[in-house]
């Protein structure tokens, strides 16, 4: 389960990586369109720090990285970096999952990375009022 695309030399288009999430494909095209058009951010398709992440849609501002989107068999991977300010910024209106997820973030500086699964519109929500915040 959640399994990744891992396979380095088919390269897949943007269609490829949303059918690969399957019952949450939806939830990926929805996040890819908030992205594009709120956001106002750049995509780009790549293979970026691995085999064991595979492919990814990542999203960029002005060439400041905003997310690693992975597609995953079932669900998709959001990675994001924040400050632990903007974290607490929202830290009480997010779901409990959402909170335990950024209290197991990777130490980063004065914040750290998340690597959080979404696999429904709760979930979904609490990453965009995260990427709000970016």
């Amino acid at each position: 389960m959640y399994e990744r695309m891992l396979e380095k030399s088919i390269r897949p288009n943007i269609s490829n990586l949303i059918e690969w999430c399957g019952a949450s494909k939806n939830l990926f095209s929805e996040l890819d369109q908030f992205m594009t058009e709120m956001k106002h951010a750049q995509s780009e398709i790549r293979f970026p720090y691995g085999n064991c992440y595979g492919w990814c849609v990542t999203y960029r501002r002005n060439k400041k990285l905003l997310c690693d989107v992975f597609p995953e068999c079932g669900a998709f991977n959001v990675m994001l970096r924040l400050s632990d300010d903007s974290f607490q910024k929202v830290y009480h209106s997010l779901t409990q999952y959402t909170r335990e997820q950024i209290d197991a973030k990777y130490p980063c500086g004065s914040g750290g990375w998340i690597h959080y699964r979404i696999t429904n519109k709760e979930h979904l929500d609490d990453i965009m009022k995260l990427l709000e915040l970016k």
